[in-house]
Parts: C-alpha cells; sequence; structure tokens
C-alpha cells in the first residue's frame, strides 16, 4: 500500500532548529515530485518548498527562504526539510505531497498524515 510518513516535529524555540522526514513506500519514488505543505490552525494549507518535478530544482515560498532546505534521497526513499531560525509563525502541521511527474503517474498524488511543529519559548 501507499504511504508517506512524516516524523520529526516537535517543540522548538525560536531560533532553534528541526529536521522533518517523509518515508514514502509502495510507489517508485523517483517518478514522483515531493513537496512539503504545512497548515496552521484557522488557515489554507500553504506550500512551503518542492521540487517542481522528479528532477528539478529546489523552490521555497518566501515566508521560509533561506530558513529551509528541501532535499531528497531516492535511494532511501525518502525527503527531508531542514529547518533552521524557526519563528513561532511556522507552527503548523507539516505534510509530506507526492505527485506522479510521469506520463503514467500524472494522475497520482498522495499525502501523509503530518506531523506537529510548534514554535514557542
Amino acid at each position: 500500500q501507499v504511504q508517506l510518513v512524516e516524523s520529526g516535529g516537535g517543540l522548538a524555540q525560536p531560533g532553534g532548529s528541526l529536521r522533518l522526514s517523509c518515508a514514502a513506500s509502495g510507489f517508485t519514488f523517483s517518478r514522483y515530485a515531493m513537496s512539503w505543505y504545512r497548515q496552521a490552525p484557522g488557515k489554507e494549507r500553504e506550500l512551503v518548498a518542492r521540487f517542481s518535478t522528479t528532477n528539478g530544482s529546489a523552490e521555497s515560498a518566501d515566508s521560509v527562504k533561506g530558513r529551509f532546505t528541501i532535499s531528497r534521497d531516492n535511494a532511501k526513499n525518502t525527503m527531508y526539510l531542514q529547518m533552521n531560525s524557526l519563528k513561532p509563525e511556522d507552527t503548523a502541521v507539516y505534510y509530506c505531497n507526492a505527485k506522479g511527474a510521469s506520463i503514467q503517474t500524472l494522475r497520482y498524488e498522495y499525502w501523509g498524515q503530518g506531523t506537529q511543529v510548534t514554535v514557542s519559548s
């Protein structure tokens, strides 16, 4: 079965760091474009960072640019989000997203259950 499992969330102080992981299984990871989203209470889900295609350049939202770094390891079927210089406004549930990037997989999109990140003093 297809699974995306996020981990690494928790409580951090402002200015602190966390590294999120997204472990994928049940599909061909290398053929999917991977992204991180987040959703704070009462707000819409927003894109945090992504790979535009399976081999595309990394892109990030202006709100996290220079602080967060997205990466992926196809050999481990895992995507990461290194979060530095955390701010209280980064508090949200962070979700892993996989979207098919080939003609054969274009119609497929998967979501993880999310991991909570709380930034508070």
